[in-house]
């Protein structure tokens, strides 16, 4: 049994049909317990409640936590180190292996590729939540008390990914006859993982004998677009003038005042002020995985909202 932990996300969706082709059964974990075609069973649970997610966890072989909090920093604080003792005591009552999907925000601000052997240097609050739950799973890797891995991706964006910002800011405003938006500076490049490549990964790593207790980078085209190139892709494919604008960080602090997502950002806006290149070369090699090329990852996302 698979149990994804997250299941309605934008790489739990795309999870299940994988697995589903293979005949692997597959639990889904969420919230509101929404059945699915190709799963196995639907189970509700809060991931925050320990005894809720040993239950959810009960008979599994390999757990997916790919869940996601509301972006509040206090919400991140309270929940996230105790949803990853839940899940790591699940796992081990279950003797299940542990995939964690996880972001790239303990790096901090970075000179150079990301890779997996970036050292956690985080430079906000949100970015010490991250540092700590992802240390305490490690200890846990390095202490044997688990078989895990780290699965790591840099800002994504697809066809299913509909919370991501590039689908927001520019996706989904083209979609709607708008102007895309494009954070701080639109003349640095900026790394997405294609959501499709990142679902096919975990499939891979899972199914590898030597993938576990370390740390892995999913397959991301290696020449990031700055945010003008980026958006003139997306405005190719919509077949639209690539009209769009520059988020300054005082307009999204004034909008903050009034929006208490936006309120969440400014924190974070080093990673657009700086490049931003992740590097999955260490997934390419291992597997010999190309990721899809920007071109035409931005061409498949625009075709999915039209």
């Amino acid at each position: 049994m698979h149990t994804i932990l997250g299941a309605g996300g934008a790489i739990g969706t795309l999870l299940l049909p994988e697995f589903a082709a293979q005949g692997t059964p597959v639990r889904l974990v969420s919230r509101r317990a929404t059945p699915a075609g190709g799963a196995h069973e639907a189970v509700q649970a809060d991931l925050s409640n320990r005894q809720a997610v040993i239950d959810a966890v009960a008979g599994s072989d390999v757990v997916y936590l790919l869940a996601g909090l509301k972006y509040e920093l206090r919400t991140w604080q309270e929940l996230w180190p105790r949803i990853m003792a839940n899940v790591i005591e699940a796992c081990q009552r279950a003797n299940a292996k542990l995939v964690f999907f996880d972001n790239v925000y303990m790096y901090g601000r970075v000179e150079g590729p990301m890779t997996e052997t970036t050292p956690f240097n985080p430079c906000s609050r949100k970015g010490e939540v991250r540092a700590k739950i992802a240390q305490r799973l490690l200890d846990e890797i390095k202490a044997g008390g688990i078989t895990a891995m780290i699965t790591r991706a840099a800002d994504f964006y697809g066809p299913n990914a509909r919370t991501g910002v590039a689908n927001i800011l520019v996706f989904e405003k083209f979609a709607k006859g708008g102007k895309a938006s494009v954070m701080v500076t639109d003349a640095l490049p900026h790394s997405y993982t294609y959501t499709p490549d990142a679902a096919k990964a975990l499939v891979i790593l899972t199914g590898a004998k030597d993938s576990w207790n370390t740390t892995w980078h999913l397959p991301t085209a290696p020449d990031p677009p700055t945010g003008r190139q980026f958006v003139e892709m997306a405005a190719r494919a919509f077949k639209v003038p690539p009209k769009y604008s520059v988020l300054q960080p005082w307009m999204l602090r004034m909008v903050g005042l009034f929006d208490t997502t936006v309120r969440e950002i400014p924190e974070m806006l080093y990673q657009n002020s700086s490049p931003y290149h992740f590097d999955s070369t260490k997934f390419r090699k291992a597997f010999g995985v190309e990721a899809t090329p920007y071109a035409a990852g931005v061409e498949q996302t625009a075709a999915s909202y039209q």
